[in-house]
């Protein structure tokens, strides 16, 4: 019963997880001349991983003005947002990589979650559909074609050599 107990226990202590599962990070600074601001914004917190979410609000704010900017009926066409989405993606990376902090981790995975949820929802997928009727009827045909010639390929090769079977 303790055993099940201390299961739970741990279980549990996932979802009160303000690390985001990276106990051991350290304060530390990449050698990029840009991340000196970020390094002195976080400087003397620690975990570290409890100032990211501070930074990247700045890319999502960048996100957020520049979809707002569009129509929501542009948003489901890629032409329109792949710069914007790759700006965001490109922030988080360079954030984290100036925290020494493992990109993508479980905080900017739930950030892009978060984004999905909010602009892309309600795009359309490409839904699969059925190939011409020429292609489904040759498709089908040849192997209706194909068992009877097999069945006497079988066949003639089986028969004994003098040829009555």
């Amino acid at each position: 019963m303790k055993g099940v107990l201390g299961f739970i226990g741990v279980f549990l202590s996932f979802f009160s997880d303000t690390t985001y599962g990276f106990t051991n990070l350290s304060s530390g600074c990449g050698n990029s001349s840009h991340c000196v601001h970020y390094c002195d914004f976080c400087s003397g917190v620690e975990p570290i991983m409890d100032c990211l979410p501070h930074l990247l609000s700045n890319c999502v704010r960048k996100f957020e003005t520049a979809m707002e900017s569009l129509n929501s009926t542009d948003w489901c066409i890629w032409s329109n947002v792949n710069s914007l989405y790759s700006n965001l993606s490109i922030c988080t990376e360079d954030i984290s990589d100036c925290l020494l902090i493992p990109w993508p981790n479980q905080l900017v995975e739930l950030l892009f979650v978060q984004i999905h949820s909010m602009y892309f929802k309600d795009c359309p997928t490409e839904e699969l559909r059925d190939p011409p009727p020429v292609i489904v009827f040759a498709l089908v045909i040849t192997p209706i074609c194909l068992i009877p010639a097999m069945v006497s390929l079988v066949v003639l090769k089986t028969k004994n050599g003098d040829g009555s079977s």
